[in-house]
């Protein structure tokens, strides 16, 4: 394992790495307020565009496909020509891909604009799980990784608030121009803010040798090259990761995805009405999530090393998730309570699922692996909306929608602990390996 030899953290006079963590979160908001907008205003465009469930959820679909690629691409990307230009690329592309919202007016339309905010977007995590790895020791990767990561639920909270506001204000085509315009923006603090450490004046030397750590690891990094997508797939800890992300992402765009509906169609709250549920359910993930990041770093005081410590506080949330099999026999507010916990053990589980590719990879290939793994939840994420489109219609055309939505939430219990096992088998710790190219 790598051993950190910087000073302690409380004798740090430099917390530019901090900053860097507040523009990730910032991006992460914009990018998830983004992606909630359509599933926000589809009571409203359902009264447009008379559009099925199906079709619907063939919408959702073409955005998770393209969001895959652009996982894929953008990874390789950025391992290229870094994570300051890859993600300027990546916003810029989505925040445009937004404004194009406001001029379609068919199913046909928001699926071709789907699919462009899915390119640019896919762009999000592999930079800033690559930022993090740059910019923070392996002990605060989690840490950092879950503060911004908590940008999904924050933009989860603000979405239902403002989204539906701006919508009957204004018109719903002032919804996506808006949060296009917001990203636009960020980029104005990106640029002149973010570089790699050794580049930025504002660091320390104090903190500049907090975040590199153990200077051998670095020295090594640096030699190792690029690593290819084929390279990368022969290693069963990139599997691992594979295979987690495939499983548990499309739990999460479920959330994202059919929340709304799933409130209007079983407990019978419109958007004007159910927006309070919902804000209060991604509150609930916001303040539980980040311990994702603290229950890590606490075990791994209490005596357990790194990769102890994570899968354990992985396996907690993997078993926090299962009460949502009872989410569609309790009253609306214990729903609530229900699903709030199995997301925010969902964005916990991520944070520290992300954070095992810094754990075991080079960060030259960090956000090449974070860009397969996320192309395969994706696929997770294009399949399961189609399946609950169809699974909803049939319940509905039987008149009992609410046992459809039962089926999808106990599929969602038992995903995290699945996920957990096939895991652990590929990966049964969490350390540095030597890829193939590094001997070359």
């Amino acid at each position: 394992m790598v051993t950190m030899s910087s000073p302690p953290f409380n004798r740090l006079s430099g917390r530019y790495r901090w900053l860097v963590c507040a523009l990730l979160f910032i991006a992460t908001t914009i990018n998830y307020m983004d992606r909630q907008i359509l599933s926000l205003l589809k009571p409203i465009l359902d009264d447009q565009l008379h559009w099925t469930n199906e079709q619907f959820g063939q919408v959702n679909a073409a955005f998770q496909a393209a969001y895959a690629v652009g996982l894929m691409l953008f990874g390789a990307i950025i391992d290229r020509v870094g994570v300051r230009v890859g993600y300027a690329i990546s916003i810029a592309a989505w925040s445009l891909a937004a404004v194009g919202h406001a001029g379609v007016a068919t199913v046909t339309g928001f699926l071709l604009a789907r699919v462009a905010l899915g390119l640019g977007e896919g762009g999000n995590f592999p930079s800033s799980i690559k930022a993090v790895a740059t910019w923070f020791p392996q002990k605060e990767r989690a840490y950092a990784t879950a503060l911004f990561n908590s940008g999904a639920n924050v933009g989860a909270i603000i979405a239902p608030a403002i989204i539906p506001w701006i919508a009957f204000a204004w018109g719903w085509q002032f919804a996506f121009i808006g949060m296009g315009v917001a990203g636009l923006l960020w980029l104005l603090l990106w640029l002149p803010l973010y570089d790699v450490p050794q580049k930025v004046a504002r660091v320390t030397r104090d903190e500049l040798a907090h975040i590199r750590g153990d200077a051998d690891a670095i020295a090594q990094d640096a030699r190792t090259a690029r690593v290819g997508w084929l390279e990368l797939l022969r290693y069963r800890q990139t599997w691992s990761f594979i295979m987690a992300k495939l499983i548990t992402d499309p739990v999460w765009w479920f959330f994202l995805i059919w929340l709304p509906d799933y409130f209007k169609k079983t407990r019978h709250l419109d958007l004007k009405k159910s927006w309070v549920h919902l804000v209060t359910i991604y509150a609930i993930i916001t303040v539980l999530s980040i311990a994702g990041g603290w229950l890590t770093g606490y075990l791994a005081r209490r005596g357990n090393d790194v990769s102890r410590a994570r899968k354990t506080a992985m396996l907690i949330f993997a078993a926090c998730v299962v009460p949502i099999l009872f989410a569609t026999h309790v009253s609306p507010w214990g729903a609530v309570l229900l699903i709030g916990i199995a997301g925010a053990a969902h964005q916990a589980w991520s944070a520290n699922l992300f954070t095992t590719v810094s754990d075991m990879f080079p960060k030259r290939a960090v956000a090449s692996v974070v860009g397969i793994g996320g192309m395969a939840g994706s696929v997770g994420g294009i399949v399961f909306p189609l399946y609950a489109g169809k699974l909803l219609d049939r319940f509905s055309a039987a008149g009992n929608v609410t046992a459809g939505y039962a089926v999808l939430f106990s599929i969602c219990g038992f995903a995290y602990l699945v996920a957990f096992a096939v895991n652990h088998l590929l990966a049964p710790r969490f350390e540095p390996f030597a890829l193939t190219s590094e001997h070359s």
